[in-house]
């Protein structure tokens, strides 16, 4: 009983993580801070990532932690489980090479700000539809990779599991947000990418 409590705590404090993330990343929130700040919206972005990451550690350090071991590989299974946790740790390598990381945490956003030469129209991030390298394979190689590493693990205790599934729902229901405003913001071309390539799996060929 005592494991359904702390079950459904640790669910509970995802799930607020999640839909207030969600909800500070839509274009209807920034669209009306726009109305109210103008381009100091190229503040935002950098904001988003800092309050998520202090909202993440908070829900973390309060979550219920159960310490009841689900499994304990042993040797050679540990080594096995750690060389591809590594090969998942260089495919989100290999990923984040193919994004703009200034632009992704904010840094440049703001640096355009300063130059006088913010556009309010991208709201708060310039982006680029990518579909090199990994991209080729999944719409959402980071997603994907950050799974496979959380995954990837010799030893398993209940209260990682419960997390590891609510990070890794949420990772997927988030594709579906992403996705709307990628097809606001790309349209066609966006609409056929998603018809030829696997939204979280990969597929092994082009």
């Amino acid at each position: 009983m005592t494991l359904l409590i702390d079950a459904a705590i640790i669910i509970f404090l995802f799930a607020l993580f999640g839909i207030s993330h969600s909800v500070l990343a839509s274009n209807k929130i920034k669209k009306k801070l726009i109305e109210q700040i103008g381009d100091k919206i190229a503040f935002y972005r950098l904001f988003y990532n800092v309050s998520s990451l202090v909202i993440f550690i908070a829900v973390y350090s309060v979550a219920p932690k159960p310490d009841i071991l689900i499994y304990d590989l042993k040797f050679p299974f540990d080594l096995i489980i750690f060389g591809l946790q590594i090969l998942s740790f260089a495919g989100l390598i290999w990923s984040v090479k193919y994004i703009n990381a200034k632009e992704f945490l904010g840094i440049d956003q703001i640096k355009r700000y300063l130059d006088g030469n913010y556009n309010t129209e991208e709201l708060d991030e310039h982006t680029k539809l990518v579909i090199k390298g990994p991209f080729q394979f999944t719409r959402h190689p980071i997603y994907f990779f950050s799974s496979l590493f959380l995954i990837l693990r010799p030893t398993m205790e209940a209260g990682y599991l419960i997390m590891l599934i609510c990070i890794i729902a949420y990772f997927y229901i988030g594709t579906f947000y992403e996705e709307k405003k990628l097809v606001e913001r790309f349209g066609v071309e966006y609409t056929y990418y998603k018809k030829n390539i696997p939204r979280f799996f990969p597929k092994l060929h082009k």
